[in-house]
């Protein structure tokens, strides 16, 4: 089945497209048993007209009725198709890209696709205290998985040796899983889980730059 376009996004966002604008809810941290913390998020997915999603996630830990209890984190990256380096393509740093595309319609996105029905993704992931996550992974339709495949940690980050994400829309919401294994040899554990609700937009998820970010319910 073609790629299909939605908006006027470049064509090779088009596979990441569902995800697109700002999803809030509640998640919680481990397993999500019942007494596990509860945690209240807003995730943002931008394009301004270049070939990635730049993605932020903010949270805060909760009450079970919603009301914010302190900031927890914020993290922030950038996803892609992984792909091979095109003309097109800007950096390293300001290296300014060629103005012809490197895909210019769906059917060339479509050479991308594989014999299971998906495309290959990358992103990147910072967090606080010196720690960054390069993933790889896959989207197909409105799933997407990812493992990461390499993790920079400065004196200020904790035990933290590798990871997988998995994000899909279930009946209009994003559902997500983050398993985390600490040390080199242990099994990926729980690390946190959500669910989270996509919110009106009037960019569909594609701000201006400079447009300022406001956090939702941080203020409620």
């Amino acid at each position: 089945m073609a790629t299909e376009l939605p908006y006027d996004l470049i064509p090779e966002l088009a596979p990441l497209s569902w995800v697109l604008g700002s999803w809030e809810g509640q998640g919680r941290l481990g397993s999500g048993e019942d007494d596990d913390q509860i945690f209240y998020q807003r995730v943002d997915f931008t394009e301004q007209g270049l070939p990635f999603i730049e993605y932020r996630a903010e949270s805060w830990i909760c009450e079970a009725d919603g009301t914010l209890v302190r900031p927890l984190t914020t993290e922030s990256g950038f996803w892609s198709l992984d792909r091979d380096r095109h003309d097109a393509d800007v950096g390293p740093g300001l290296s300014p890209a060629d103005v012809v595309p490197a895909y210019r319609s769906a059917e060339d996105v479509e050479a991308l696709r594989s014999s299971e029905d998906s495309f290959p993704i990358t992103a990147t992931i910072t967090h606080p205290g010196s720690l960054s996550e390069l993933y790889y992974g896959r989207v197909r339709g409105p799933q997407i998985q990812l493992i990461s495949d390499a993790v920079m940690r400065g004196p200020l980050a904790g035990e933290y040796h590798s990871a997988s994400r998995i994000f899909g829309l279930v009946n209009t919401q994003l559902f997500w899983r983050w398993d985390v294994a600490a040390a080199e040899g242990a099994e990926k554990e729980a690390h946190a889980s959500a669910i989270l609700d996509r919110l009106p937009s009037l960019t569909d998820g594609r701000l201006a730059p400079g447009t300022p970010h406001t956090p939702g319910k941080k203020d409620a």
